[in-house]
C-alpha cells in the first residue's frame, strides 16, 4: 500500500498517515510499529515525553532508514540552546539513527526565548541531524512568532484536531503559512466513536468508526497520527486510500465541531514533568 503524502518546504515527502506511539512502550509499541511498517506506513510519532524512543529504535531497526519517515519531539523544559541540542542527541541514539526527519517543540514554553530554541533547531538542521523543524501545540499568535524568528522554515504544527475540535483559524493560518498540520489524537482518544453521526457513517461505508474519522482528516490535508495498542487496528488505522467520503458525509463531519479539546485545555501544570518551570 502506498500512503499519500503533503510535500514540506524542504521539498520531502511527509506521509499522510503515520504511527502515533503516545502513552505506549515496551512490546507493545514494537508490536504497533511493525505493523504499521508492514502494511505500509512508513511515518512513526515519538518524542522524548513518551519515554518509548529506545523501544521504537530497536523495531525500526528491522527496516531500511532511508525507507523511514522518523519524528520525535523535545520537552518544553528542555527548550534552552543546549537542552536542545542534548534531547535530539539522545533522542538519535534511542532510535539508532542519525538523523530525524522531522523534529518538533513539543510545547511551547514561555520561560523559554523561542529565538535561542530555534537557534538550536537550525544549528542541528546545518549539521544534518534534522532535516525538517516544526512545532507543536502552537497557536495562530505562537506559530507566527516562530515563523518570524526561524531561519529554518517551520514545516509542521502538530496540534489536536478532530470532529469535535477542529480549529478553523488555526488551520487556516498553518495553511497560509504553508505549515502541514499534523492530527494529534485525531480520534479525539476514541471519544469521538460514541458520536452517532460516526457509527452511522461506520456503519454505512462498512468501515471502523476510526477509518471513518481519519479519512475525513486526510481529505482535509491533515496528516493523521493514530494510536493503537492493537496491531489489527494499526493496520485498519492505514487502510484509507482506496475508498472515499461522499462530499455530503464530509459535511455531516465537518458540522460536528463543538470546540471540544481532549487534552489542549488552557490550564498548564507548570510544575509537572513536563514543563518543571520552578518559581
Amino acid at each position: 500500500m502506498q500512503v499519500p503524502s503533503r510535500t514540506l518546504p524542504s521539498g520531502e515527502d511527509l506521509p499522510i498517515a503515520g504511527v502515533g506511539t503516545w502513552n505506549i512502550g515496551g512490546n507493545t509499541v514494537q508490536d504497533a510499529v511493525r505493523a504499521g511498517l508492514d502494511a505500509g506506513c512508513t511515518h512513526i510519532d515519538t518524542a522524548e515525553g513518551y519515554t518509548n524512543e529506545a523501544e521504537i529504535g530497536a523495531a525500526v531497526a528491522e527496516y531500511d532508514r532511508e525507507d523511514l519517515f522518523l519524528t520525535s519531539k523535545v520537552l518544553p523544559k528542555n527548550l534552552n540552546y543546549e537542552s536542545v541540542i542534548e534531547s535530539c542527541a539522545a533522542s538519535l541514539e534511542k532510535l539508532g539513527t542519525d538523523y530525524l526527519d522531522l523534529y518538533l517543540i513539543h510545547w511551547p514554553n514561555p520561560a523559554i526565548s523561542l529565538r535561542e530554541t530555534l537557534d538550536a533547531m537550525a544549528t542541528l538542521h546545518d549539521q544534518g541531524k534534522v532535516r525538517n523543524v516544526g512545532v507543536s501545540n502552537f497557536s495562530a499568535y505562537q506559530l507566527s512568532a516562530a515563523h518570524h524568528v526561524s531561519d529554518v522554515p517551520i514545516a509542521v504544527n502538530q496540534i489536536e484536531f478532530h470532529p469535535w475540535f477542529q480549529r478553523p483559524d488555526l488551520v487556516e493560518y498553518c495553511r497560509e503559512t504553508d505549515t502541514v498540520v499534523e492530527a494529534a489524537a485525531p480520534l479525539a482518544r476514541t471519544e469521538v466513536f460514541d458520536d452517532p453521526v460516526i457509527q452511522d457513517l461506520a456503519e454505512q461505508y462498512d468501515r471502523s468508526p476510526a477509518q471513518v474519522v481519519l479519512k475525513w482528516a486526510t481529505e482535509r490535508d491533515v496528516v493523521v497520527l493514530p494510536k493503537s495498542t492493537s496491531p489489527a487496528h494499526v493496520r485498519q488505522n492505514v487502510k484509507l486510500f482506496d475508498w472515499d467520503l461522499a462530499p455530503e458525509d464530509r459535511r455531516r463531519i465537518d458540522d460536528l465541531d463543538r470546540d471540544y479539546p481532549v487534552y489542549d485545555t488552557t490550564g498548564r501544570d507548570w510544575t509537572d514533568d513536563v514543563y518543571g518551570i520552578s518559581q
